[in-house]
């Protein structure tokens, strides 16, 4: 079996990344899609993807950082995402996140900028969208995008029919061992539009300290008992949805 955690942050988790690949190919995690979100973790997780060859980058800019980074900052990292488009597996995580709400007409801006930039890669998009899921999806549907992953989407279930209409694909973290919202999550969502995450070194299932992505197995358990199918099954068809969301990137 083969077992894919498709959002994780290596480059922020304690244990060194040779450690964190050990543990997740011996719990059966083949494929690390690890996102870097800011210029030090765009560097770094081009590094270990050159040394590993479980992780998959996905870089992006995180919606709040990006509001601190200068024009020209901005354009640097733009131009090494597209110097690196052949190595990438997705842009992401990008978004919008208005817990604090600041700046929100330019997190739109700096948004869409990233919507076509994935749309120029031809790339899948992994979305953040803390506080501010609708504004995500109304964005999302006014450029028309077909490749989006809504990374650990909190909305509510209005919102959720609004993303299975437009054939996207939720992430489901690990901690659907415990939260109730992601469990009904996980039984309202068709498997052929499911993911599984561990958000690592976040969310730990078991709700302790440093997640890693060979926990995310446990979502994967929970997401078979649910939907009433065996753990081969599961891992099976959320591979399928890999392959056809990700071209074997």
């Amino acid at each position: 079996m083969v077992f894919i955690d498709v959002h994780c942050h290596v480059d922020m988790c304690k244990a060194e990344p040779a450690e964190i690949v050990r543990r997740a190919k011996k719990a059966g995690v083949d494929i690390l899609v690890s996102s870097g979100v800011n210029p030090d973790r765009i560097k770094k997780t081009l590094e270990f993807s050159e040394k590993f060859k479980e992780i998959r980058p996905a870089l992006g800019l995180y919606p709040t950082e990006m509001l601190e980074l200068s024009e020209a900052e901005i354009e640097k990292q733009i131009k090494i995402i597209r110097k690196n488009k052949n190595k990438i597996a997705a842009i992401g995580e990008i978004g919008l996140d208005f817990k604090e709400a600041k700046e929100i007409e330019k997190q739109k801006n700096n948004f869409e900028r990233l919507v076509k930039l994935a749309f120029e890669l031809n790339k899948p998009i992994i979305v953040h969208s803390r506080k501010a899921e609708k504004e995500c999806i109304e964005i999302l549907e006014e450029l028309k995008a077909k490749k989006v992953i809504m990374h650990c989407f909190s909305g509510n279930f209005g919102l959720v029919e609004r993303i299975k209409n437009n054939k996207w694909y939720f992430s489901i973290p690990a901690i659907v061992t415990f939260s109730e919202h992601f469990q009904k999550l996980a039984k309202e969502v068709p498997i052929e539009q499911i993911f599984c995450e561990t958000d690592s070194p976040f969310l730990h299932p078991e709700k302790k300290m440093n997640n890693e992505p060979a926990l995310v197995v446990e979502g994967y358990k929970k997401i078979a008992e649910i939907k009433g199918i065996s753990l081969r099954e599961c891992e099976s068809r959320i591979e399928n949805n890999y392959n056809v969301l990700f071209d074997n990137a």
